[in-house]
């Protein structure tokens, strides 16, 4: 049984994942920024659920799911529906390569994005290593 995405419990776990991993802390160890995942509506999840991760030189520091957004600013928001993440937590879809055809939208630096795109693959690996239960 694995732990159902999106949640609190599914978020945390990946922090677990990422701070365990030697892969990712290596090719993360320059980057500096917090996210908001923001996993959109579409078949039975029928509101928006927001994710929140504080990825720090190599490490994620803070995991949890968002009731309110505005206690947070983070440097940067990605946004898809639910089939898009699921794609990308199963490791059928390259993150990078979503964002340059606009399936997940961001807002902040997507320069600073492009110059760590190890680290991206390596935060998606962490993903595929989360036993995860999908909705649909």
């Amino acid at each position: 049984m694995g732990i159902p995405f999106p949640s609190d419990a599914w978020i945390k776990a990946l922090m677990e994942e990422v701070n365990r991993s030697p892969g990712y802390a290596e090719a993360a160890k320059n980057w500096e920024g917090d996210f908001y995942f923001v996993v959109e509506p579409e078949g039975p999840l029928t509101k928006p659920v927001v994710l929140y991760m504080d990825l720090w030189h190599g490490r994620c520091r803070e995991a949890f799911e968002v009731t309110d957004e505005s206690t947070r600013n983070p440097a940067y928001r990605m946004s898809a529906p639910y089939s898009v993440w699921k794609q990308v937590i199963q490791g059928k879809l390259d993150p990078i390569q979503a964002l340059v055809t606009g399936r997940i939208k961001l807002k902040g630096n997507m320069v600073n994005i492009m110059r760590n795109v190890r680290a991206a693959k390596e935060l998606v690996l962490c993903c595929t290593r989360v036993p995860t239960d999908f909705i649909a």
